[in-house]
């Protein structure tokens, strides 16, 4: 079994063990792979894993030995699932290795926005406490989270997660998703999308990128909600139209965004939102914990060995 790993960085940079992969065949690993080095690296293999390596048609009817891809991740939008099919590759993905950490991220994006740590925090380094003629002081209004309301646009195992913590800090939650099935939880509310844009002090992104909701956030839905209101996202960046967005942030039609992911990753130094105004950004770290990415190796060799063994699971339909 020949196994190749295309873009093995980010998932393992030295900190993890890829030793139970190396005893499910002949592994090579690289850790980057520009899409012109894919078909030549990738020729003889019979797997391949991937985390965000773009496989289409073009490529895939390059490599005639490939019979399964394996995910380090959730998504699996890199993927073209009509050439996979066509070609009679197995392509499986990986679940719920990292809710807590991406729930975690979300909040520590939510509470740089409505606490500004980092500002306070240099503003007090620049010595403007210990120029101050107050024992306190703060640089820009700080904002309760406790009785305001989260919407969550996604309710699967990391909008659960986001919920309970929301709820922890006294936050109502109310909830939307495309199965329109009652939640367990009998402390959230479900509710039609507009009614959530609308009541939500906090709307977070927590579904899947699909043709139905690629650039779900636009100026409509923008409109919506409140001048007060907070966007997240730690799903997928083309869930938001990007220009759009940074329109909203600069005529404060919504106080403030806190965005792990981007529709171009890395983005484009001209992307409007590097610059936007109340805008936090971080480098699509939410799923990469230490402990999240020992999950998610763990499980993307279980998948592997599973294909190997001839029982396929987490198959990616």
């Amino acid at each position: 079994m020949n196994i190749v790993i295309l873009d093995g960085y980010t998932l393992n940079p030295g900190d993890q063990d890829w030793s139970p992969i190396h005893a499910l065949g002949n592994v090579t690993i690289y850790d980057r792979s520009a899409p012109e080095q894919i078909v030549e690296r990738a020729r003889d293999a019979d797997a391949v894993l991937v985390n965000k390596v773009l496989l289409n048609e073009t490529i895939l009817s390059q490599l005639p030995k490939l019979r399964y891809i394996g995910v380090c991740a959730t998504g699996y939008n890199n993927i073209d699932t009509v050439s996979t099919q066509k070609h009679g590759i197995i392509v499986t993905n990986v679940k719920a290795y990292g809710p807590a950490s991406v729930a975690q991220h979300t909040f520590a994006l939510l509470l740089a926005l409505v606490n500004h740590i980092e500002l306070h925090s240099q503003s007090v380094s620049n010595g403007d406490w210990s120029a101050s003629a107050d024992f306190c002081y703060w640089k820009t209004p700080l904002v309760e989270l406790a009785g305001k309301t989260m919407g969550l646009v996604g309710l699967g195992d990391i909008g659960s997660q986001v919920a309970q913590i929301a709820l922890a800090f006294g936050m109502k939650v109310v909830a939307y998703r495309k199965n329109t099935g009652q939640t367990q939880n009998q402390d959230i509310t479900m509710v039609s999308l507009e009614e959530l844009f609308r009541q939500s002090d906090v709307v977070s992104l927590h579904c899947p990128l699909t043709p139905d909701t690629k650039h779900l956030i636009n100026n409509e839905r923008l409109s919506w909600m409140k001048p007060t209101s907070y966007l997240l996202n730690t799903g997928r960046g083309p869930l938001i139209h990007e220009e759009d967005l940074a329109e909203a942030l600069k005529n404060k039609t919504i106080a403030g965004a806190g965005l792990d992911v981007l529709s171009s990753e890395p983005p484009a130094a001209d992307n409007p939102l590097l610059s936007a105004p109340n805008c936090v950004i971080t480098p699509h770290i939410a799923w990469a914990s230490f402990e999240a990415r020992k999950r998610l190796l763990q499980m993307v060799t279980d998948n592997l060995g599973a294909f190997i063994g001839g029982t396929p699971t987490n198959i990616v339909k």
